[in-house]
């Protein structure tokens, strides 16, 4: 989460291939990859550490209503960098989050 640049998304998904690859693994748990997240992110509002967890979002392109603040946190943080914000129903979406995937 800490090493992606502004301007640039990751989806839970990615960092579990990524925590596969690094240990030869055939998967990673989304499920407990996303509860991490979740504590990553808490953890980083709590301590003011400079870990930009905002640029995690879901598999395809939600926005995380448990994150610190909740959807409207994670909705003015995204926009602060320039992404546009969909609201589809009661959930919200980075408008063509592929393009900005790292």
């Amino acid at each position: 989460m800490k090493k992606v640049p502004e301007g640039k998304l990751v989806t839970v998904g990615e960092i579990c291939r990524q925590l596969a690859l690094k240990h030869k693994t055939k998967f990673c748990c989304i499920l407990t990859a996303g509860i991490y997240v979740m504590i990553a992110a808490s953890a980083a509002e709590e301590t003011g550490s400079n870990v930009p967890y905002w640029r995690t979002i879901k598999n395809n392109g939600e926005l995380n209503e448990k994150y610190p603040g909740g959807v409207e946190k994670h909705k003015i943080l995204l926009e602060k960098e320039g992404h546009t914000i969909l609201k589809k129903g009661k959930e919200y979406f980075v408008k063509d989050f592929e393009e900005k995937l790292i």
